[in-house]
C-alpha cells in the first residue's frame, strides 16, 4: 500500500534504529556542550600561562558566539541542501577539530581564530541534529523526542566542568582540549558509520530507492513510500517550501521574536549572575551556587517541556510560561533590590531559588519553541528554519552580554534597569502563542488514527 515515511511510523512502535538515532542525537550535543564549555572553565589558567590580562582575552571567549551565529543559519540551510546527517557528522569534525587544534595555540588571536571555526561547528550541529531527530520518529513522539536531545548541551556543559578538575592535574589545559576533541571526531565517524539520511529528506530530493533502504530499517520494506504531501514539504505549484515561503511567514516571525526573546533572557541571567549576586552582598562561593542550580533547573526545564506540550498544547504552555516568567523577574528583582548588604541565609535561599526558577522556566520555553519549529517546518526546510531562527536569537544574545554590565551600573546602587530590561524582553516571549499558526495541540485533543 502506497503511503508516505511519516504515515508508516506514525502507528508503530519506536524501532532500534530509531533509538539508536535519538541517542546518536542526544551524545552529539552532549559533546557540541563538552567542547563550548571547555574554553571558560580554563580560562583563568591560560591567563596565567600566557601572563595577559582577563580583557585581552575576551576576542577568544566571544569567537565561538560569533561563529555560533553563521553556523546556525548556514549549517541549517546546508541540512537542508545536502542532507541532516552530512553537515552534522561535519559540524562535529569542524568543532571537535578546533577544540583539538585549540590546545596548540599560544596567543589569544590563534584561540580566537580556531574558536571562531569551531562556533561554525557549534551553531550547524544543534539544527541538523534536532532536524535529524525529528524526521526519523512519528510526530506522537516528537514534542517528548526534541525535549529530551535538546537537553545535550546543558548536560555537555556540566559534564566538560565535572570532568576539568580530574583532567587538568594530570594532564593540564592542553591535555583535555586534545581529549574533548578527539572524542568528539571519533563520535562524528561513529554517526557517519551507523546513521542514515531520513527517508523523507531523500524522497523529495527523488531519491526513492535510498529513501527504501533507509526506510527498510524502521518499516516493511514492500509499503511503497510516496513524497510528504503538498502543504508539508511543497507548494501549492507541489515545489520545496522554503524557510521564508509564504506559508511561514507567521512561524518564522513569531519564533524570531519569542525564542530571541528567550535566548536573550537566558545569557542576561546565566552570564549575569555571579557579577549581580557579588554586588548584592553574596560572597563568591555562595553567588556560584546559584549557578549550579542554574544548571540543574535548565535541564529540568527542557526535560519538561515535552511533557507539558503534549499535555496542554503549545500555545498554552507559552502563555502560561510567559506569565511565569515574567513574575519570577518582577519578584526576583524586588527582592534583590531591597535586601541589606549582607543578605540572611533565608534571602540568599529565596533568591538562589528564583534565580535557578528563572533559568529553568526560560530553558522549559526553549525548548518548547524548539518542539513547535520541529512541528511547524516542512522537511524540506526544517533545518534551515531551525538555524535561521537560532541566529536570529545569537544576535540579540550577544547584545545582552555584552551590555548587561552596564544596565547593572546604571542604577548606581540599584539593579533596577537590569530587572526592568530582562521583564521588557520576557514580555515578548507571549508573541508566539497569538502569531504562530502552526501551534502543536494537546495530544487528548487529537482524533484516534483509522
Amino acid at each position: 500500500m502506497p503511503m508516505t515515511f511519516s504515515a508508516a511510523i506514525a502507528r508503530a512502535p519506536l524501532k532500534p534504529f530509531q533509538l539508536a538515532v535519538i541517542g546518536f542525537g542526544l551524545m552529539m550535543l552532549v559533546v557540541d556542550g563538552i567542547d563550548l564549555q571547555s574554553l571558560p572553565l580554563v580560562t583563568p589558567l591560560i591567563l596565567e600561562e600566557w601572563g595577559i590580562d582577563r580583557a585581552a582575552f575576551g576576542p577568544a571567549l566571544a569567537a565561538s558566539l560569533f561563529g555560533m551565529g553563521f553556523g546556525s543559519i548556514l549549517g541549517g540551510m546546508l541540512g537542508d541542501r545536502a542532507g541532516r546527517l552530512r553537515i552534522l557528522v561535519l559540524a562535529c569534525l569542524i568543532f571537535g577539530g578546533s577544540t583539538f587544534a585549540a590546545a596548540f595555540t599560544d596567543g589569544v588571536w590563534p584561540m580566537s581564530a580556531v574558536r571562531a571555526i569551531g562556533g561554525l561547528g557549534f551553531g550547524a550541529a544543534y539544527p541538523n541534529a534536532l532536524a535529524l531527530v525529528s524526521d526519523w520518529v512519528p510526530e506522537r513522539s516528537r514534542p517528548n523526542t526534541i525535549s529530551f536531545v535538546s537537553v545535550g548541551i546543558p548536560v555537555g556543559i556540566s559534564v566538560s566542568a565535572a570532568l576539568m578538575p580530574y583532567l587538568l592535574p594530570e594532564y593540564g589545559w592542553r591535555g583535555a582540549f586534545i581529549a574533548f576533541g578527539a572524542g568528539s571526531i571519533l563520535l562524528g565517524i561513529l554517526v557517519a558509520v551507523f546513521l542514515r539520511e531520513p527517508p523523507s529528506f531523500l524522497l523529495a530530493k527523488g531519491k526513492v530507492e535510498a529513501a527504501r533502504r533507509n526506510a527498510a530499517k524502521v518499516v516493511d520494506p514492500s509499503i511503497e513510500l510516496l513524497p510528504e504531501a503538498i502543504g508539508s514539504t511543497g507548494n501549492a505549484e507541489g515545489e520545496a517550501i522554503g524557510v521564508f515561503d509564504r506559508s511561514n511567514r507567521r512561524l518564522n516571525l513569531g519564533m524570531v521574536i519569542s525564542f530571541s526573546a528567550t535566548t536573550t533572557l537566558v545569557y542576561g541571567l546565566l552570564n549575569w549572575t555571579t557579577v549581580l549576586l557579588t554586588a548584592a552582598g553574596f560572597t563568591l562561593d555562595q553567588a556560584q551556587q546559584a549557578g549550579f542550580w542554574q544548571g540543574i533547573m535548565s535541564i529540568v526545564g527542557g526535560l519538561s517541556a515535552g511533557l507539558t506540550t503534549r499535555a496542554f498544547g503549545s500555545r498554552a504552555v507559552t502563555i502560561a510560561g510567559a506569565a511565569l516568567i515574567l513574575a519570577n523577574i518582577v519578584a526576583l528583582g524586588w527582592i534583590v533590590d531591597n535586601i541589606g548588604l549582607a543578605p540572611s541565609a533565608g534571602e540568599r535561599s529565596i533568591i538562589i531559588l528564583l534565580e535557578a526558577l528563572a533559568v529553568g522556566l526560560v530553558s522549559m520555553m526553549i525548548t518548547v519553541f524548539y518542539v513547535v519549529m520541529a512541528h511547524g517546518y516542512p522537511p524540506s526546510c526544517r533545518s534551515g528554519g531551525i538555524g535561521f531562527v537560532i541566529t536570529s536569537g545569537r544576535l540579540f544574545s550577544i547584545a545582552m552580554v555584552y551590555y548587561g554590565g552596564t544596565l547593572l551600573n546604571l542604577g548606581g546602587g540599584s539593579f533596577v534597569w537590569y530587572f526592568a530590561v530582562l521583564a521588557g524582553i520576557s514580555m515578548l516571549v507571549f508573541a508566539a502563542a497569538f502569531v504562530v499558526d502552526c501551534q502543536v495541540e494537546p495530544q487528548r485533543h487529537k482524533q484516534p488514527l483509522a
